[in-house]
């Protein structure tokens, strides 16, 4: 997909329901644990991120089909609708994650979800960190990348 047809700007609190579609959606494709919380949850949960974290959407055809989720240390979140993957925008949107980032900043990510890690690996995050899950929601191994 050419940038000229991805339109990325920071989230309003009215892409709300689509952050929580794009990531429902993202996280039952991915090779990844099930999340602990009821899909229900997302939507108020992401309604509250909207102000607190930096967040950024993709959108194609005024549709909203990836977002991008950041705190000043930790990219959060990058989910990109399974119909859109393999396009380039979650390329562009970790691209959007540097420059917005310049000191660098840390994700977690599971240790099965290997498309991401060869993902994030692929732009240049290293693997710094492996635990055996006990401190996440799911109790899943995962790892701590980090860019620079």
């Amino acid at each position: 997909m050419s940038p000229a047809e991805v339109q990325l700007r920071p989230a309003v609190r009215d892409d709300a329901a689509a952050l929580a579609d794009v990531h429902l959606r993202s996280r039952r494709a991915a090779p990844m644990p099930p999340s602990v919380h009821a899909d229900h949850e997302a939507l108020p949960w992401l309604a509250g991120r909207v102000g607190a974290d930096e967040i950024w959407v993709a959108e194609v055809e005024d549709r909203v089909v990836a977002y991008l989720r950041m705190t000043p240390t930790w990219l959060d979140d990058l989910y990109v609708a399974p119909e859109h993957a393999g396009q380039g925008i979650g390329s562009m949107l970790l691209d959007l994650a540097k420059a917005q980032r310049p000191d660098g900043f840390s994700l977690w990510v599971f240790e099965s979800n290997t498309p991401a890690r060869a993902f994030y690996a692929a732009h240049g995050l290293t693997e710094r960190e492996h635990t055996d899950g006990s401190d996440n929601e799911e109790k899943a191994p995962d790892l701590r990348m980090s860019w620079p």
